[in-house]
């Protein structure tokens, strides 16, 4: 496997949304960024997500060879069998640093990150192997992303504290409506607009606390302008613009990440969030986030 093979397959273009993620569940919870435990918090869960990204293409590779012969698999870059195999790994691995900051970390909570962590092994395993045609496919991709708030925050704080559960649920709002975009997203055009809907509770929330503070006001306007582009790429339907939205609405997860950091007093990890936006707009270019 050729490292360019690598990065195709894991999407690596999206990962600074997983560190978001992360620095989210981390400070929602109560945590420090400077714990020991961050780093394989970071690590364990990235890997979650590469390995989730292999095992999309190792479970798709019939229906790509038909509708997208260009990916890895389908043009023969590697078999089917090694992708599987690379992303059960990398679903071990990530469980085991998970379960390794619980109990191999001062401050650790035990199980309770390891018990999220496989927890969002089998969401993964769930969604990849069950995803097409399967109307539940959005709500089943959020909980992915929920899940690693929860694995984050566990790792600091058992039970987590309300806002954590409000923030997942607005990360699971958000993610609803972006996934029912990116299956949509060989055709060319979005046929039912209604759980863009979803979209709108996120944005809701921002402004409830826009006037709190100067950077959650700037969070705001960058987040609302940032879903109004992405909306407006779906309006126009023109070559290309439906996955333009598409990589749009993943970049924001990052800008959604900042907009909840921000709302309970923590604006410098809050920026740090909108660095990782800019990173994966920049890494985007390197390698396709879809």
């Amino acid at each position: 496997m050729t490292w360019q093979v690598a990065l195709r397959l894991g999407r690596v273009s999206n990962l600074p949304t997983v560190w978001t993620n992360t620095l989210t569940g981390i400070v929602l919870a109560g945590g420090a960024l400077g714990s020991a435990m961050t780093l394989p918090l970071l690590v364990g869960l990235s890997l979650f997500y590469v390995g989730g990204m292999y095992l999309n293409d190792a479970f798709d590779a019939r229906i790509d060879a038909v509708e997208r012969p260009e990916r890895p698999i389908p043009s023969g870059a590697i078999s089917a069998q090694t992708v599987f195999a690379a992303g059960f790994v990398m679903l071990a691995l990530g469980a085991a640093l998970l379960f390794w900051a619980g109990y191999g970390m001062a401050g650790g909570t035990g199980p309770w990150p390891g018990l999220a962590g496989l927890a969002l092994g089998g969401a993964i395993v769930l969604y990849d192997w069950y995803h097409k045609d399967n109307p539940l496919s959005p709500a089943l991709m959020g909980l992915c992303r929920v899940l690693v708030y929860l694995a984050a925050g566990l790792a600091f704080a058992v039970p987590p504290p309300a806002i954590l559960w409000l923030a997942a649920l607005l990360l699971l709002c958000y993610l609803i409506g972006l996934t029912y975009v990116a299956k949509q997203e060989n055709l060319g055009e979005v046929r039912n607009l209604w759980p863009l809907l979803f979209l709108a509770v996120p944005v809701i929330y921002a402004l409830l606390f826009a006037a709190g503070s100067l950077t959650s006001a700037v969070l705001f306007v960058l987040f609302t302008l940032w879903v109004g582009i992405a909306l407006w790429f779906l309006r126009r339907r023109r070559a290309g613009d439906v996955p333009r939205a598409v990589v749009s609405l993943i970049a924001g997860i990052a800008l959604l990440d900042a907009v909840l950091i921000a709302s309970v007093g923590a604006p410098g990890v809050a920026w740090l969030a909108v660095c990782g936006f800019v990173l994966t707009l920049g890494l985007q270019r390197l390698v396709a986030g879809t």
